[in-house]
């Protein structure tokens, strides 16, 4: 098959050429960028130095569906809400990587996002691309919503206690922290190196875009409308996200039977892992990886389930969670590309 990447000088945009160039079923991948035609991505990033084949150039719409078959789109917001149904209609696959298409209520959107949703026809075409618990409708699909990143982390680590039924939704309380690679690449104060060294910072309180995502998820699982506090903080490392949550029981459980549940619930699923009984997973352990480590426990002093998920917020919660979505939708193993170690130390 032959893809194309949209933004492909972004961070994401690298972690796809990372995978795809080593993906068994990809013939070509060609590199779109609307302002560094004529560019090799070398040119750009030294570390790709043999990879000058790489020749960024404009997408032109009338000649796209000649060139490839799916196309990924690591663009800013706005992009893929503007282009998508012009590449669909050329019978090209879209996987977006961008929040664009993930809420399905327009007005939704608009409130966290600021700035004017998606039509609602194309918001009702996209599928949500969290492959563990989409696999079918993912499958049968044309147009992905690549989950965000926080989103997959904690999404992840809920979803066998939503779908179980065992906890209170409204006592969710979600802690998250990043990386500074999920600020993207453009340089700013936030992710300056004098800034954020030795240092710890709590951002978006309250308001942060990711919110909304999480909470049409569950309430998709759950039946009902689900309010969650979640609030992130930017920790002085480039990759990771630890995500860890607390719940309250509906009655005493034991941690081993909560073990249970998430054995039963991934032990088909490759890149989810579940630690041992009282082991919690550290961001190294998926570093640079497509896995999500997870680790829980029950508090019996104070009636709470206390979950920790980790991914990598550059692959599990983007690039490669993507191409586990192209995966899935041509009928590969959806390990194919990705079934790489983690980075370590």
């Amino acid at each position: 098959m032959d893809v194309g990447i949209i933004g492909a000088t972004g961070y994401g945009g690298i972690e796809l050429i990372r995978f795809l160039q080593k993906h068994p079923m990809i013939n070509n991948i060609i590199l779109y960028s609307s302002t560094q035609e004529g560019l090799t991505i070398d040119n750009l990033y030294p570390h790709l130095e043999n990879e000058s084949k790489f020749v960024l150039r404009s997408l032109q719409y009338d000649s796209v569906q000649d060139e490839v078959d799916t196309l990924f789109l690591a663009t800013p917001p706005g992009v893929s809400a503007q282009s998508s149904e012009a590449l669909i209609a050329r019978g090209i696959s879209v996987i977006d990587l961008s929040g664009d298409l993930r809420l399905k209520k327009q007005a939704i959107y608009e409130k966290w996002y600021g700035r004017t949703a998606a039509e609602s026809d194309l918001l009702n075409e996209s599928v949500y691309g969290l492959c563990e618990w989409n696999e079918e409708a993912i499958a049968n699909a044309r147009l992905i919503a690549n989950p965000g990143c926080f989103p997959t982390a904690v999404l992840l680590g809920l979803a066998p206690l939503v779908q179980a039924g065992i906890i209170e939704m409204n006592s969710l309380i979600i802690d998250a922290k990043t990386g500074t690679s999920g600020a993207g690449k453009a340089a700013s104060q936030v992710t300056h190196f004098s800034e954020m060294n030795e240092n710890f910072k709590i951002y978006g309180v309250a308001t942060h875009k990711h919110t909304p995502e999480i909470e049409q998820e569950l309430e998709r699982w759950h039946g009902q409308p689900v309010s969650v506090t979640f609030q992130p903080h930017l920790v002085p490392m480039v990759r990771g996200i630890m995500a860890t949550m607390y719940a309250t029981a509906k009655k005493p459980l034991e941690t081993s039977d909560l073990h249970k549940l998430y054995q039963d619930a991934y032990q088909d699923h490759p890149f989810v892992r579940l630690g041992q009984v009282g082991a919690f997973p550290q961001t190294k352990q998926v570093y640079g990886s497509n896995y999500c480590n997870i680790g829980l426990t029950f508090d019996e002093r104070t009636n709470r389930i206390i979950i920790v998920s980790v991914i990598d917020n550059l692959v599990k919660g983007a690039a490669g969670q993507a191409i586990q979505n192209f995966n899935i939708m041509n009928g590969f193993n959806q390990t194919t590309g990705l079934d790489q170690t983690p980075v370590y130390p």
